[in-house]
């Protein structure tokens, strides 16, 4: 059931997204990426266990920094990450002791994470496929000078004596 729901749930957020334009800024999917790593280190925090927390923390700061480096550099990175990031959920448990991960979480989280990185794999493709070539600018042909920018001024007072 986790699988079913984490991947309409993903598929459901995604399209939202792209059709009310949150995902416009390329900061969506990256913070979709640093709030689905910080929730590990929520568990380890509700299990109690300092050792779990620190581990997790690691992998939580690996993830952030694929998710900066998908920010700044390409939205490709972001793709390897968030199915990266479903990868690390299917062999979670077996390299990671966190007592407060919910059983249902690693099946949920896989499936939303693999159908994230899916969608936006796909908007960037779609975005590549049918993107516009840029026009061709007009040139003036009265002049041959560049145009030359119009300068600020102060606005006059007016003289308020009566």
């Amino acid at each position: 059931m986790g699988y079913e729901i984490g991947s309409l749930l993903s598929l459901v957020v995604s399209v939202f997204a792209r059709s009310v334009g949150l995902d416009r800024e390329r900061a969506f999917y990256p913070t979709v990426l640093i709030v689905i790593a910080s929730y590990y280190v929520l568990f380890a925090v509700m299990g109690g266990t300092t050792h779990a927390l620190i581990i997790e923390s690691i992998g939580m700061t690996a993830f952030l920094l694929a998710a900066v480096a998908g920010f700044k550099f390409n939205q490709w990175i972001l793709v390897a990450a968030l199915v990266g990031h479903g990868v690390f959920d299917f062999f979670h448990a077996g390299i990671i002791t966190n007592a407060g991960v919910p059983a249902w979480w690693p099946s949920f989280c896989l499936a939303y994470d693999a159908c994230a990185g899916g969608c936006l794999a796909w908007f960037l493709w779609r975005a590549k496929t049918t993107s516009v070539t840029p026009t061709v600018v007009r040139v003036d042909r009265v002049t041959t000078r560049p145009l030359q920018r119009m300068q600020r001024t102060k606005p006059r007072r007016r003289n308020q004596s009566s």
